[in-house]
């Protein structure tokens, strides 16, 4: 502290910033306008404009709608179906590229060493002997004859209308094969072996055709059943290779899925199987796949119905009867499977009349259009 000539004390003013009293790090910090100072005088000042006074606060006391909410009936709808039981047909393309498949391996294929598998003038040698013979040296019996060596090598296609590489064709080849039926008819006796002794003589039994035993394979089933060719719809053993779905037809003639309201705090998943039970009866093993549902649809009424809701003795939250007025109906459906068992309409509870097991474009034709419009997209084409 220092005293003016008036005797008054005074400080002495701070030293100057510079590098011979401060660091170059703080220097630097100092010298440079501080951004949060400004910030904060900003935030006040935003503060003090925005805050509205006790004269500009208005209370909105809460609306209530004047018009009461419409009820809807919310039914469950589960869309029974049974998978595919085999493949579908292959078309034209398919088997020509499944047979140009095979003919390709065949060619590509190694010699075979037959006698690093059979011995000579063992029986097994003698029959592979006799079977390529009746193959005429190709191993593959769905391929066709073909020889790299000979004057034909280079006539190699299949003719049109050729069987060659159709189901049945492979079918019987394949079992006659396995009968014996394809073995040649040239006679091949023990003297082939080179004069090696098979059972005593080597001569013994010479130019004598050993008889192939009765052996009988059994058929593959016909893709196409009885009940195709009866055109039983209410038979699952039907359309094979086809999804077949279950519909019903109502007290009213109507064709639709089976279908009733929910009740009490059922779900979508607890009121699929009730509905299934009820509808179809217990003799089938069915399954739910999901607990949501794979399509919708609804309907407004024309003008409001008085609707009675009874309780349902299967759900334990249906305790008590009430009604209501519903302005219309929403329709939720649920996918589930059949594997076993069958539709009986014996005890059903909603007074359905008759049941069918139906392909998608058969169900086209039964449903309303605007039942058809909301539950084509959830059906499969196969």
């Amino acid at each position: 502290m220092q005293c003016n000539s008036d005797g008054r004390t005074h400080t002495n003013p701070p030293p100057a910033l510079s590098r011979d009293t401060v660091c170059t790090s703080c220097l630097n910090r100092l010298a440079a306008p501080s951004s949060r100072r400004y910030a904060s005088a900003a935030a006040a000042a935003v503060a003090e404009d925005s805050a509205p006074s006790i004269q500009q606060t208005k209370v909105v006391p809460p609306v209530t709608h004047p018009q009461i909410r419409k009820a809807f009936r919310v039914l469950c709808s589960p869309v029974l179906s049974r998978p595919p039981q085999i493949t579908r047909d292959l078309t034209p393309f398919e088997k020509a590229f499944f047979l140009y498949q095979k003919r390709l391996n065949e060619r590509l294929v190694l010699p075979f060493t037959r006698y690093f598998y059979y011995k000579r003038g063992t029986p097994a040698a003698l029959e592979w002997k006799r079977k390529a013979l009746a193959r005429k040296g190709v191993a593959a019996l769905d391929t066709g004859a073909y020889n790299a060596y000979a004057d034909d090598a280079w006539n190699d296609e299949v003719p049109v209308g050729s069987k060659l590489g159709e189901p049945e064709d492979i079918y019987e080849k394949l079992i006659g094969d396995a009968e014996g039926k394809n073995i040649s008819e040239e006679l091949v006796g023990d003297a082939e072996t080179g004069g090696e002794e098979i059972a005593g003589d080597a001569k013994q039994g010479e130019g004598i055709r050993k008889p192939v035993g009765d052996v009988v394979i059994e058929r593959p089933a016909p893709r196409r059943t009885e009940a195709d060719e009866k055109n039983d719809q209410k038979s699952l053993n039907r359309a094979l290779d086809r999804t077949l779905f279950l519909l019903v037809r109502d007290d009213k003639g109507k064709w639709r899925f089976p279908q009733d309201r929910i009740y009490g705090r059922e779900n979508l998943y607890q009121a699929a199987e009730r509905i299934i039970l009820q509808a179809a009866g217990p003799n089938m093993n069915t399954w739910v796949v999901a607990n949501h549902p794979i399509g919708y649809h609804d309907r407004a009424f024309s003008t409001p119905e008085h609707a009675i809701i009874l309780a349902n003795k299967m759900v334990r939250t249906s305790r008590h009867p009430f009604e209501r007025e519903e302005h219309g109906l929403k329709t939720f459906f649920m996918k589930a499977r059949i594997m076993a068992g069958q539709a009986d309409l014996t005890h059903n509870a909603y007074g359905d009349q008759d049941f069918l097991w139906l392909k998608r474009e058969e169900i086209e034709k039964l449903v309303d259009k605007p039942y058809w419009k909301s539950i084509r997209g959830m059906l499969t084409g196969r």
